[in-house]
């Protein structure tokens, strides 16, 4: 080989061991003849090199890509020697599952279940096998929509007898999210508690009414939504623009609050925050979603997290860039003009509060405000958590709630 391909050929193979791992390269180099050498060594620099090393698309999304071509295909060798190679490089789990359910619909179902029983195979001999999940609506999730306008996406969870399970529990989440921020902490509580986690309007899987919107369209968004369940009072879980909208449903509706968990979160900002609201919005219509979605991701996510999860961050960061800019704005019009803080003290339900201590945009201190007001409010601050617990904290916010939940 000429010095550039024998360059080439290196990069390739570094790139191959990165991806199958060193024993299954090896054996293959090793296996390497007069009549199979120069395949080996072609494959190697253009596969692994000059397709595997464009920087256009990262190493988990490749890997994602070559699992769906391989099922589609039914090329069952490779597809398990990728898949087993995607579970040990630490291809979440969830992404190789969504990964199959849309190989599903392109492929044919006889070849996703192929593809989900090699999986499955190749789980348990990593000691990766997930727990039995049975097909009972008491943890199976639930996708749906409100009847009533605007329609709100939603999923149920948990939904059994309010005989035999604890009291049911709303979700609601943060500015330029979607309900699936809640996904982990509700299918943890689903076993004891019906659960509801819903799309704000202009979020996710709910209508998108022009704007701007007000933190009392919100708040009677949630009104309707707990009203049309029928299984209220709930405890209500908000984060951020979802606390905001727990206040004001304490304090509007009452009767459907048992409990009240207000996580990163304010009940008034100062004037140079609401500036600021102002500065973002103006970016926002000048510039689309782009403008904010770097800024709007440190500010959910600290340094050192983002540092350690490159992948979930840049995947919030995907999330916040294909939300709706007209929707975001009539969001952050309603957010900026919170102003529940001198109303407070008229919340009669058991409330606990939530911060991060390393939250620069609802920091403790308005954690601390918002429990001075609220009679017997609980505070608790979250080391290592910015404003997005859910993502940088699970247990630990989990170890909060279940406790307060259980009580109620």
């Amino acid at each position: 080989m000429s010095d550039q391909r024998s360059d080439d050929f290196e990069r390739g193979l570094a790139n191959r061991r990165a991806m199958l791992g060193d024993e299954w390269v090896e054996r293959s180099t090793a296996g390497a003849n007069a009549f199979n050498a120069e395949f080996q060594e072609f494959i190697t620099r253009y596969a692994w090199h000059e397709v595997w090393g464009r920087p256009g698309l990262d190493k988990t999304t490749r890997r994602l890509l070559v699992l769906g071509m391989t099922m589609g295909l039914a090329r069952w060798e490779e597809f398990e020697l990728h898949c087993r190679a995607a579970v040990r490089g630490g291809v979440p789990i969830a992404k190789i599952q969504e990964t199959l359910l849309q190989g599903a619909i392109y492929c044919g179902v006889p070849a996703a279940n192929t593809a989900f029983k090699i999986t499955g195979k190749i789980l348990q001999d990593e000691g990766l096998a997930p727990l039995p999940q049975p097909l009972t609506r008491t943890v199976r999730p639930r996708v749906q929509h409100t009847f009533s306008q605007p329609q709100l996406g939603l999923v149920l969870q948990g939904e059994a007898s309010l005989e035999t399970h604890g009291a049911p529990i709303v979700f609601s989440h943060a500015l330029g999210l979607d309900l699936h921020l809640w996904d982990a902490l509700a299918a943890e509580l689903a076993g004891q508690h019906p659960t509801l986690r819903y799309d704000h309007r202009g979020h996710g899987e709910s209508a998108a009414p022009a704007g701007p919107y007000s933190l009392d369209d919100l708040v009677d968004d949630a009104a309707r939504l707990i009203r049309e369940w029928g299984r209220g009072p709930v405890v209500f879980v908000g984060l951020s623009m979802g606390g905001m909208v727990g206040q004001g449903l304490a304090l509007k509706h009452p009767e459907l609050v048992r409990g009240l968990v207000l996580a990163h979160t304010t009940a008034q900002y100062p004037e140079g925050a609401r500036a600021a609201w102002s500065q973002r919005i103006a970016a926002i219509e000048a510039g689309g979603m782009t403008a904010v979605a770097d800024l709007v991701t440190e500010r959910y996510l600290h340094a050192d997290f983002r540092a350690a999860e490159p992948e979930t961050t840049a995947a919030l960061r995907a999330q916040l860039l294909a939300q709706d800019a007209g929707s975001y704005v009539a969001a952050c019009q309603a957010v900026s003009a919170v102003d529940y803080l001198d109303a407070l003290p008229a919340v009669r339900c058991p409330t606990l509060v939530i911060a991060g201590a390393l939250d620069v945009g609802a920091t403790p201190a308005m954690a601390q405000a918002i429990a001075a007001r609220i009679p017997a409010a609980q505070l608790e601050v979250l080391a290592g958590a910015s404003h997005l617990s859910p993502l940088e904290q699970p247990a630990a916010l989990l170890a909060l709630l279940k406790p307060f939940v259980a009580r109620l």
